[in-house]
């Protein structure tokens, strides 16, 4: 009896380490036939057409004209304008810096191409609302596209922070996309 219940133990033993030894090999030969995929190597992009979740179309930077017509459909007010300014804070001042003033003025611009001075008169008067919403959303050459981070909704009430920096208000006067 005594032998019997040696060699039923044995027999577990010896089954349980050629489990432990399949699932041993198993783990660590999976990770080397799979394919290496880095962060941010792939990026899967939008299929055609599609519109984000309680949003509008996003038109593409390529349709830089058409986004330039798209009127603001978020009108200018002091809660538009606060709002404006706590994103513009989060997501612009490293680069345009906290008084939008552009150049050197962010604290990542030293790094990167000068950002330009979006307190500037002429610039409020050649851009208007649907091109700064669009290069937000889409991002521009150097400006990386914030349409992931910000709703379409929160770009516009940049846009009308970004037109209260203009020297005497909000120029929207802007007729040139």
């Amino acid at each position: 009896m005594k032998y019997l219940f040696v060699l039923v133990l044995l027999c577990v033993a010896g089954a349980a380490g050629l489990m432990v030894t399949i699932i041993a090999y198993r783990w660590m030969n999976d990770m080397t036939h799979t394919v290496r995929i880095l962060p941010g190597e792939r990026n899967f992009s939008m299929p055609v057409g599609v519109v984000p979740r309680g949003g509008a179309a996003i038109i593409p930077k390529e349709q830089r004209d058409a986004a330039a017509k798209e009127p603001n459909p978020v009108k200018p007010s002091a809660e538009s304008i606060a709002l404006g300014r706590e994103r513009f804070a989060i997501f612009c001042v490293p680069c345009h810096g906290p008084e939008a003033k552009g150049g050197v003025t962010g604290p990542v611009a030293t790094k990167f191409i000068p950002p330009p001075d979006l307190t500037n008169a002429d610039l409020q008067r050649q851009r208007t609302d649907g091109y700064w919403h669009s290069y937000i959303v889409v991002g521009g050459a150097v400006m990386p596209a914030y349409g992931e981070a910000l709703s379409s909704q929160e770009a516009w009430h940049v846009v009308n922070y970004l037109r209260s920096l203009a020297p005497g208000g909000a120029a929207r006067t802007a007729t040139k996309p």
